[in-house]
């Protein structure tokens, strides 16, 4: 694995988690932008819309290095259920209300890439229509083995899931496609599409923002345990290492014996 992932656990969410979070997005806009010009983000659902929140819309420091620019943003969903965008289910729906709707005006608004509701009944032309949106704007000039994003946001189920890569699932071993799709989620809804583990692997770097008590044992168990190494979130510290960062508070790492790290900032 070369060198293992950062794991970093704060004593309070707004106050500490949150600036270490943003420092770390901005690091990687203001890369991504001197790479290429755009900066290029997957996020997932759950608690990580509100938290992202937190993080980028608080008014900047002032210097250069802590200014959110929404213009050169592209945002895409590292997962999403086959549902209606304004449904309860929609994790667009939630980015939108928790994150994306509470941009100040006088900011620029970033480009989101959503699923088409067209075919919403079947997970598999979902998934082909999203992963159509991600060959349009990752290969629009050659053709690539997979999107390289510039960083994707994750959040951690109990059961160690992550995007809709659930534990023992036949998904985790597809190579090829971009996008994946779901009928059998063990969570509900069933149908979902997701980004595959080699797309989440390939990315430039991976974040995940894992907070609460709930978090803890599954927590000891990837970071700690053979067993954990497999499921998905283990799966993407072993094929990730130094470049996936875990944000926590002490809620979700009481017990973790692994290496914590001071802070970003």
């Amino acid at each position: 694995m070369g060198r293992p992932p950062n794991l970093y656990s704060f004593a309070d969410i707004d106050s500490d988690l949150a600036p270490n979070l943003r420092k770390y997005v901005l690091d990687q806009q203001n890369e991504a932008c001197k790479r290429h010009g755009v900066f290029r983000i997957a996020v997932s659902g759950g608690s990580l819309p509100k938290t992202l929140a937190k993080a980028l819309l608080p008014p900047s420091n002032g210097s250069e290095e802590d200014k959110v620019d929404f213009s050169k943003w592209q945002i895409f969903y590292a997962d999403e259920r086959c549902v209606p965008l304004n449904h309860e289910d929609s994790n667009h729906k939630l980015v939108q209300e928790e994150w994306l709707n509470k941009i100040p005006k006088e900011m620029a608004q970033p480009e989101v890439f959503t699923i088409s509701e067209e075919h919403l009944d079947d997970a598999q032309e979902t998934a082909d229509e999203y992963e159509q949106k991600l060959v349009s704007v990752f290969a629009a000039r050659d053709s690539v083995k997979l999107p390289l994003f510039d960083l994707i946001l994750l959040g951690c189920g109990p059961d160690g899931h992550t995007c809709s890569l659930f534990p023992d699932h036949p998904l985790l071993r597809e190579q090829d496609a971009w996008v994946l799709s779901i009928s059998d989620s063990p969570k509900p809804p069933a149908k979902r599409i997701t980004l595959s583990l080699p797309v989440v692997l390939a990315a430039a770097k991976v974040g995940f923002v894992a907070t609460g008590g709930g978090k803890k044992d599954v927590l000891k168990k990837i970071f700690e345990t053979e067993e954990g190494s497999k499921l998905p979130c283990g799966l993407v510290n072993e094929g990730g290492g130094e470049k996936v960062s875990w944000f926590c508070d002490q809620a979700a790492t009481e017990g973790v014996s692994f290496p914590r790290r001071g802070s970003v900032i």
